[in-house]
């Protein structure tokens, strides 16, 4: 049976006594619209027949280091840029949680070092939450990174050779679009586990008026966030809203440059039997899309609905270190 294996991630299990503080998981997971059973991918066998159907490996060469960010040309840009037309600038990074909780086993830690004008950040950043983008070294399949390279040959102890942040060193600028699935359905905010499938995007391109399209950057707002201000944490890994598996060929064919979400992309369970974050898999391995989990939608959801306009000039500027695996991010949405 073929097995994910995610690179350079580990799960940390809470001990009894700090779980016991959190709320309870939430219920069973909803799942709409339609049987998602039925829904291809279901096990792992189709996920590898659709990972094969939709991957761009070789599309921009062998050599190639920035997979789908290759569709953000120069006429990309001049042509977000044209989307600045209020000046106003929303940052889409959630202030770095310093209290282990449910969804935050790795807190940030923020050290004042002698004479207290100096200090020390530390942060394992990868996982549930802290804003990050994940560079396309961090995900393999098979013990392949994304345009086929070998486990062996990219993945080291002194960092990745190969398909790092360090190729984001001169940032993304290009246009952003909101998928705010929660407030076209009049709600808070999906609840875990609550898959959202091609249709629900396309139903939201019709109700934003906006058509996606090569070089853009999407990011669903499931309202984790808001429900996490209300109802306090939960297990985000084992139970969240986001994509199913099944939207791969739908982001190719539109040729989606860059995935944000306001959890990890993912609908948990995956509901693609014995495949675990089937959607960063095909994203980023298969398809070369980086990712940018965690970011805080709320004030740009708030916005965008204000203006009644759902696409704004994206900026986005990690910190270029060599051979990382990502990098904390603050992603700017200018209307």
């Amino acid at each position: 049976m073929t097995r994910f294996v995610p690179a350079l991630l580990t799960a940390t299990v809470l001990s009894s006594a700090l779980a016991a503080q959190q709320p309870a998981a939430p219920a069973t997971p909803l799942l709409s619209p339609g049987p998602s059973a039925a829904r291809y991918p279901k096990n792992a066998e189709e996920f590898d027949r659709m990972f094969n159907e939709v991957k761009n490996w070789g599309r921009w060469g062998k050599d190639d280091q920035l997979g789908a960010a290759n569709l953000i040309t120069e006429a990309t840009r001049k042509k977000a840029f044209a989307l600045a037309k209020e000046g106003i600038v929303v940052g889409l990074a959630h202030s770095p949680l310093k209290e282990a909780a449910a969804d935050n086993p790795s807190p940030f830690n923020h050290t004042m070092n002698r004479g207290w004008s100096t200090d020390t950040y530390s942060v394992s950043y990868h996982g549930y939450a802290h804003s990050h983008i994940d560079a396309l070294c961090h995900i393999l399949y098979k013990d392949q990174t994304y345009n086929g390279h070998a486990r062996a040959d990219v993945l080291t102890e002194k960092g990745c050779t190969q398909l790092s942040v360090d190729n984001l060193r001169n940032g993304v600028v290009t246009r952003g679009v909101l998928i705010d699935i929660p407030r076209m359905k009049k709600l808070p905010w999906l609840e875990p586990g609550t898959p959202v499938f091609v249709e629900d995007l396309e139903a939201w391109e019709k109700f934003a008026n906006v058509k996606i399209g090569p070089g853009d950057a999407i990011f669903l707002r499931t309202g984790r966030w808001a429900r996490r201000e209300k109802m306090g944490p939960w297990n985000v890994p084992q139970n969240e809203a986001g994509y199913h598996a099944s939207v791969a060929p739908w982001l190719k064919a539109r040729g989606v440059s860059f995935l944000g979400s306001d959890d990890a992309q993912d609908v948990t369970p995956s509901l693609v039997e014995g495949i675990n974050l089937p959607v960063h898999t095909l994203a980023i391995t298969a398809l070369g899309v980086d990712i940018l989990d965690n970011q805080d939608l709320e004030a740009v959801g708030e916005t965008a609905a204000r203006l009644k306009r759902w696409e704004f000039l994206l900026t986005v500027a990690p910190v270029p270190v060599t051979g990382g695996t990502g990098f904390p991010a603050n992603a700017l949405a200018i209307f």
